[in-house]
Parts: C-alpha cells; structure tokens; sequence
C-alpha cells in the first residue's frame, strides 16, 4: 500500500499537461511514480525536464544509459523503477535476462561487456562512496568526453532520487513491469 497515493483524475490542467508531456506518445494512464510526484506540481515539472534531457537528448549510448540506471535502481533497492527501465528500454534494446540478473543482483564482473562491467563498477562506487575511485575514473576518462562524464554522474544522481521517491512513498508497482529475479 503506497504511503502516499498517487493522483487521479480528473487532474489539473496544469498536472494534466505535464503528466502528458511525461508519457509521451504512449496511450496509457500516467504511471504510479508520476502520479504520485504531481502532489507538487513544480517539482514534477522539473522532474520531467531533468529527466528528458537525460532519456531523449542524453549523449550517452542508450545501453550505458540503462546499465546505469538498471543499476542504480538496484542498488537502491527501487524495484519499481528497475521494472519499468526492464519493460520499457532493456528489452528493446535487447538486453536480456542474464544482463538485468547482473544490474539486480550480480557483481561488475556479472557482466559480458568489459564497458559495462567498468559502468557497474561506477555505479557501485558512486552508490557507496558518493564518489569514483582513480581505478574507475582513469578508464571511464579514457572512454567518454566531458560531457558524457557530467551525465553520467547526474544520471547516476537523478536515478537516485527516483529511487528514494519510489521507496520513501513506497509506489505501486505497474502490473506490466518486470519484478526483479
């Protein structure tokens, strides 16, 4: 049972837009996360904007993006989002089951790509640390730019924050999403 429950509808037309914008061309009722963010109508706008930029105009690959987020997700124990990412990105980018069982519950070197064991292991670390070990930034340095690097850490951020609102107001799980295992 969600601490807070989220909105219904009828919205308004200010939340109405932004739930909208936040669903994109997606056919569907807003999901419980979004619903449950509108109880401050600022904050999920800017939720939206943050999160966007970050989704549809991110300079990280998108398999990047969603081992960061897989595993940012699970580390914070947020199986709402870890499900919704699982559903709607990991499996059309083709991520399959062994990948998402190393994002939950595997070590960095659960993984087959040598680049997303190194993004696991930065995740990791900017879980428990809130930093990056020189052993993990010396290689990420070597693989992105500038500005791929400031997103990753914002990524990594964000996710977190999506994560403590998941947990924080405990959101109901979409029925279409994954369950983690």
């Amino acid at each position: 049972m969600p601490r807070l429950a989220p909105l219904d509808p009828p919205y308004e037309p200010e939340i109405a837009d932004t739930l909208r914008r936040l669903m994109g061309p997606v056919d569907a009722e807003p999901l419980n996360l979004f619903r449950t963010i509108a109880h401050h109508p600022e904050l999920l706008d800017r939720f939206r904007r943050t999160g966007a930029t970050m989704l549809s105009f991110g300079r990280l690959p998108a398999v990047d993006r969603e081992t960061i987020i897989h595993r940012t997700t699970a580390r914070c124990g947020a199986d709402y989002e870890w499900g919704v990412h699982a559903v709607a990105f990991a499996g059309p980018l083709g991520l399959n089951a062994d990948w998402l069982r190393a994002t939950w519950s595997g070590k960095p070197e659960d993984f087959a790509d040598p680049g997303q064991q190194l993004l696991a292991r930065a995740c990791d670390e900017l879980h428990d640390d809130a930093t990056l070990s020189d052993a993990t930034w010396a290689p990420l340095r070597e693989r992105y730019d500038d500005a791929q690097l400031v997103e990753l850490v914002c990524l990594a951020g964000f996710y977190h924050l999506v994560s403590f609102v998941c947990r924080a107001f405990a959101v109901d799980a979409e029925p279409w999403a994954r369950t983690p295992g």
